[in-house]
């Protein structure tokens, strides 16, 4: 069992989870940045790598990154603010607005909203490809709309699709006389005062907006970038995590809508949320939306009994994401996690014997034994107890379960935990 000088505190909690990102980071796996918020409160913020590897421009919390579906939030609450100022009904039907899309005289505006219409998604639709770079305008992505057959009847199940929140941005823009990026912006961006948040165009990192990347052969490589006219107030938008956070924050501190359209958005059963996505962790269920564009991937939720805000914004990616977000939930909470194994490191027994041996600090009154069992570093601290380490490197060592890092040196080695270095002495 490991006692005091080896157990994590708050402050331990976010050096590993530091250490997660990092170490995502340093495989090659993610590059991108995270938040966390409690009850308004920035309590983690930090990003990693790159979001122009070309010209090495580093990311941080307030670098930009296309949001893909997280653009629901956004135009969820414009159009649940246009529901609260009765210009809209949520049993309003397609018809009203688009008679042509296939089964508009049924569909209603609350189904669009949580995508039970059956209205086929145009970017599965062959041809997409041809035209997603370029700008389209309103006529030419309704056309491709109404020329798709409907893909379930509506209220059958629930199904992503595209087109539903690109038609509620039109249907936004016919109501209120400004386009769905204009009431977003005055109604959310410029009221919520969110610096960071935007419909995005091409990628300019020296505005801090971040390119996306894949992997290809090994090394990653930027990706085409789709034209905001075909993503619209489905997918067009772009944000930070420090703004993210901010925004989902807002929401359910009632700064955006009402308590009771609030309730509609996120009726905290069921996965039929207004706009919302659920992401169960443990007994906890976080709200909010989930997204990938291009080689983006989103998320930002909300736990709201505990006020916990959580936003992760990657622009490159080569791993399971909900892995990912497992480990940071995991960590935050301080929930048993193993980090993943990338790849197996194995160090020669010769390696590891040169690290036996009895170790001490002046700063902590015990010894630390070191020797190898079985082929692996077994750690013996007086009075602290006993565990075994996994290798990251020949010289770097890991204990999940207590957020340890061990890193050796020439007779010595480097105790990281709970965001200090301790380092032992051999004697």
């Amino acid at each position: 069992m490991l006692l005091p000088a080896f157990a994590q505190n708050d402050k331990g909690k976010f050096a590993k989870l530091d250490s997660l990102m990092l170490y995502y980071y340093n495989n090659g796996k993610i590059m991108g940045a995270l938040t966390i918020k409690e009850k308004g409160r920035t309590v983690f913020e930090k990003g990693y790598g790159f979001i122009d590897i070309q010209a090495q421009t580093r990311a941080d919390g307030h670098s930009k990154y296309k949001i893909g579906q997280a653009t629901e939030l956004f135009t969820a609450a414009v159009v649940l603010q246009l529901v609260e100022e009765k210009k809209l009904k949520l049993d309003a039907k397609l018809s009203e607005y688009f008679p042509d899309v296939a089964n508009a005289d049924v569909i209603t505006i609350k189904q669009m909203l949580n995508h039970s219409s059956g209205i086929a998604d145009y970017t599965k639709a062959e041809g997409f490809d041809k035209y997603k770079e370029n700008l389209q305008n309103r006529k030419f992505m309704l056309g491709k709309i109404t020329a798709l057959p409907a893909t379930f009847a509506p209220g059958d199940k629930n199904m992503y699709s595209a087109a539903d929140y690109l038609l509620l941005g039109y249907i936004v823009q016919d109501i209120t006389g400004n386009t769905i990026k204009e009431n977003i912006t005055n109604r959310i961006i410029n009221s919520l005062g969110l610096k960071d948040t935007g419909f995005f165009n091409k990628p300019n990192p020296k505005k801090k907006e971040a390119f996306s990347y894949s992997l290809v052969k090994g090394k990653w490589e930027r990706m085409d970038d789709w034209h905001e006219s075909v993503a619209g107030g489905a997918l067009g938008m772009q944000s930070s995590t420090a703004d993210l956070t901010k925004f989902i924050t807002d929401l359910y501190s009632g700064k955006v809508v009402k308590k009771e359209t609030l309730a509609l958005m996120d009726p905290g059963t069921g996965a039929s949320g207004l706009g919302i996505w659920y992401y169960p962790f443990a007994e906890r269920r976080f709200a909010g939306q989930a997204g990938a564009l291009e080689g983006y991937i989103s998320l930002v939720c909300h736990y709201p009994k505990e006020g916990v805000s959580v936003s992760l914004l990657l622009n490159a990616q080569d791993c399971n994401i909900s892995e990912l977000v497992n480990g940071i939930l995991s960590i935050y909470y301080k929930q048993p996690f193993r980090f993943p194994t990338f790849k197996e490191v194995k160090v020669a027994t010769a390696v590891l014997k040169n690290y036996e041996g009895r170790y001490t600090t002046k700063s902590l009154p015990f010894y630390v034994d070191v020797n190898v069992v079985d082929g692996q570093l077994r750690i013996h601290a007086d009075d602290q107890g006993t565990f075994f380490v996994e290798p990251l490197s020949d010289t770097t060592f890991t204990h999940d379960a207590a957020g340890i890092i061990l890193e050796f040196g020439q007779g010595t080695f480097t105790l990281k935990q709970n965001g200090t270095d301790t380092v032992f002495t051999r004697i």
